[in-house]
């Protein structure tokens, strides 16, 4: 029996949604405890060991993985302090910081999102991905049109662009590709699909079918982040230091 989520978890999580206010959390912190960090932790460490056999590189201690369930309201019109769901993200080793392609898991009552890729890759990735389907967009399109992959995800949509972006051709055979600002893929669950014991399998089942696509992905992407440099030279720079 793999780990899993329990009632009490998505019942936390409800009640979350209509009482997310400090006050009832604090009273409430010993069952998010219990019943909400301590399973999905324990169900990123098993999603570790089978991501050994398909994805080594993408590993990641389970507290590092695991994204905090407090929002950052700094810059957002909504104050509520705590996100409704959990979630934990598994970036390819040494591209945490960078914008890398990874792996993606969140759980919450309406529902479990299991998705790869880079969701918003910055300005020198995206011209990085454009520049290289110049050449390669035929490779990309045989990952894309992978059975599993269509049958386990969601078609691919990218949130394109209306037009060609500047200094790249509207004529290209990759144009559809070239318009497109998210390099993400998603499969989605119902909520219960994380009260069930197989539920790692069936996350992994996805992240496997994704892995080509992230892989593709970062063979990209590893060029036009500082891993590139650190390959260059070596070693990485020792924290605080200066380039």
């Amino acid at each position: 029996m793999g780990p899993r989520f329990s009632e009490q978890a998505f019942d936390f999580l409800e009640e979350l949604e209509h009482r997310n206010n400090r006050e009832w959390f604090q009273e409430h912190k010993p069952v998010y405890e219990s019943e909400l960090k301590a399973p999905m932790l324990e169900v990123i460490d098993a999603i570790n060991v089978q991501l050994a056999d398909i994805a080594p590189d993408y590993r990641r201690p389970a507290p590092k993985a695991m994204l905090r369930i407090y929002r950052d309201v700094r810059f957002s019109n909504d104050k509520t302090p705590y996100k409704t769901h959990l979630a934990a993200s598994w970036p390819r080793q040494g591209l945490e910081k960078s914008g890398g392609a990874g792996f993606f898991l969140q759980v919450g009552v309406h529902g479990v999102m299991v998705a790869g890729g880079a969701y918003s890759p910055g300005p020198d990735q995206l011209r990085a991905i454009r520049e290289h389907l110049l050449e390669h967009h035929e490779q990309m399109r045989a990952v894309l049109a992978d059975a599993t992959l269509a049958r386990l995800a969601e078609p691919f949509e990218g949130r394109p662009l209306l037009r060609t972006p500047r200094g790249f051709p509207p004529e290209h055979p990759a144009a559809d590709l070239l318009r497109v600002r998210s390099w993400a893929q998603f499969a989605r669950l119902p909520g219960d699909a994380a009260l069930r014991e197989d539920f790692v399998d069936v996350v992994m089942e996805r992240f496997q079918a994704l892995a080509a696509f992230v892989d593709r992905l970062n063979v990209i992407l590893v060029d036009a982040t500082p891993l590139a440099l650190e390959n260059a030279t070596g070693r990485r720079r020792a924290a605080g230091s200066r380039p």
